[in-house]
């Protein structure tokens, strides 16, 4: 198929032209009408990507106030509410960061581009580390 007249791109335009008048629809219009609606099977997946990262924020969430209210106090003073502050933010993290990784994943396929990379495996995997150490040295020191 022949992509330059009346083709997927369009009325005898080139895949440049498409791309260069999606560049300058993108500033007129929102990220959601700019390129061309990639197969709906690669967006299903990618909100089910969202979706996963949504359950993980309820999940830190969850923990946060269950440490806070379930748990017993520690002998080191603070250090439960600190936990529980750090898992309410990392519930937070994992929230926003869903939204805003769906979005830039969106609009990549949207305009056929690669799909972009985030930060938030890292950072969420060395918070709860940093978390689950914090807890184990706490959790050794009031044993003893």
């Amino acid at each position: 198929m022949d992509d330059t007249a009346d083709g997927p791109t369009g009325e005898g335009r080139s895949p440049d032209d498409v791309g260069s008048s999606a560049a300058a629809r993108s500033q007129d219009s929102p990220w959601w009408e700019d390129g061309t609606d990639p197969d709906y099977r690669f967006s299903l997946a990618n909100e089910r990507t969202f979706l996963a990262w949504i359950r993980t924020a309820l999940a830190f969430i969850a923990a946060a106030v269950a440490l806070e209210q379930l748990v017993p106090s520690f002998t080191v003073h603070g250090v439960r509410t600190a936990l529980s502050v750090a898992l309410a933010v990392f519930g937070l993290v994992a929230g926003a960061g869903a939204y805003r990784h769906w979005m830039r994943s969106e609009r990549a396929m949207r305009r056929g581009e690669a799909l972009p990379r985030t930060p938030l495996m890292l950072v969420l995997s060395i918070g709860l580390v940093v978390t689950a150490a914090v807890i184990a040295v706490v959790l050794v020191v009031q044993a003893t």
